[in-house]
């Protein structure tokens, strides 16, 4: 790794070496980094000069990515390519424990991870391995039938902190995942060989047949209806790494012939909302969320909840609510907009729904308390209040759709919100 300041300009062959060595990594982590773009980056570093360091960042940002995704990912690489080599050495360490000269200063962040294991590719088998045990040594023998297996630890690893490998993983786990759901009571009846209720009118009309001859009764069952089920999927920029993966799921719900859901509707909202319901219709899912993500031209914006809710309830509401509609909203409650518009804008989604399940990624820390004041404003509007941080939490939503009593974390948070506004009043 060469150091920012050693660079010179024009015409140095080591500026050249360095950004392809740069963009080979950034390649590695997942970026659309090709010889062109490669061509481009010199060009528009050797004319905007390399006088500034934050100069020199965007006009490589400017060059490689394309996507407002890409710039989690991007800002990180950069930093370790170009700035932190000791933070390097650390992701390092998080991902060979064998390295025992490294100390871990803190845990990894969004993004970091997956950039260090793009800059490290191909590196670490040159890496000094572990000395042979040695055979007079006492063997210790280890029981490790209750040791957390691979797959386990990735259903309760959080989105945000996997890496690559553990993403692409994850995603093959959440394909197969489904949601599913009990029919709702009808008062319509079908005809069916057994039941409780006798069908008059189909007796009747069969006893004409035989000219009025009554040879037996003919039956009627409650005939099943499915609920619909909408999700509304926060994309700004604290939950751009949860969305994508919830994002996923829905796929898979959506395309899944057996879950029993007569329609799934998708919405994405951050600073607007984007109807991508036809989107998650088509079969391949990386087609379908690239799609969804072209159509959605707020990701990993700001939030505005409120406004977004109020322009569901007004456009889509009567569209897609009918019928038992259960909702997921799918949001961290880190509003922008005044806590009474978003607590009438819940109000009158959980009135419109047959149940609204709040998937919140914030309750992966424990001691959550709904201190900020768009949680307060929507907690009281919800029927279910449940983690969305991992795979488990995920599957556990299934529980909260079939199990109308289910109200998660709802209660204890309602208790502290309770408490908070008696010691306010005293």
């Amino acid at each position: 790794m060469v150091a920012l300041a050693q660079l010179e300009l024009p015409d140095n062959p080591q500026l050249v070496r360095n950004i392809t060595h740069f963009a080979r990594a950034l390649r590695k982590a997942g970026l659309p980094a090709g010889p062109g773009r490669v061509a481009d980056a010199i060009r528009a570093v050797e004319a905007a000069g390399f006088t500034d360091r934050d100069d020199f960042f965007y006009t490589l940002r400017a060059c490689f990515t394309s996507r407002p995704e890409h710039r989690a990912v991007f800002a990180q690489v950069f930093r370790l390519y170009w700035r932190d080599p000791r933070f390097l050495e650390h992701m390092m360490s998080l991902m060979l424990p064998a390295l025992s000269g490294v100390a871990e200063e803190r845990p990894a962040v969004a993004a970091e991870k997956r950039a260090a294991e793009a800059l490290l590719d191909g590196q670490t088998r040159d890496l000094p391995q572990p000395p042979p045990a040695d055979e007079d040594a006492t063997e210790i023998e280890i029981d490790a039938s209750l040791t957390m297996s691979r797959e386990e630890r990735l259903k309760t690893l959080d989105f945000e902190q996997m890496s690559i490998e553990e993403m692409a993983e994850a995603r093959r786990v959440l394909a197969t995942m489904s949601l599913a759901v009990r029919p709702i009571p009808s008062r319509r009846a079908a005809p069916a060989l057994s039941g409780r209720r006798p069908d008059w009118r189909r007796t009747m009309r069969r006893s004409l047949r035989q000219g009025g001859e009554l040879t037996g009764f003919e039956l009627k069952a409650p005939r099943p209806r499915w609920p619909t089920l909408v999700a509304l999927c926060d994309i700004s920029g604290s939950m751009s790494s949860y969305s994508r993966a919830v994002l996923h799921f829905l796929h898979a719900v959506a395309n899944h012939k057996g879950a029993g859901w007569s329609r799934v509707h998708a919405f994405t909202f951050g600073t607007r909302l984007t109807n991508i319901t036809r989107h998650l219709a088509q079969r391949d899912v990386d087609a379908a969320l690239a799609a969804a993500g072209a159509e959605a031209q707020d990701w990993e914006g700001g939030t505005r909840i409120g406004a977004c809710l109020e322009t569901f309830n007004r456009d889509w509401g009567r569209r897609v609510l009918g019928q038992g509609a259960i909702v997921l909203l799918i949001t961290d409650g880190l509003d922008r907009d005044e806590p009474a518009r978003l607590s009438a804008a819940m109000e009158r989604l959980q009135l419109s729904s047959r149940r609204l399940i709040w998937v919140n990624p914030l309750l992966r820390w424990e001691g959550f308390a709904p201190r900020a004041a768009g949680i307060r404003a929507m907690l009281p509007h919800v029927d279910s209040f449940r983690a969305g941080h991992n795979i488990a939490a995920l599957a556990g939503l299934a529980e909260a759709v079939s199990r109308p009593d289910d109200a998660g974390e709802k209660a204890r948070l309602m208790r502290l919100l309770a408490d908070g506004e008696t010691r306010a009043r005293t």
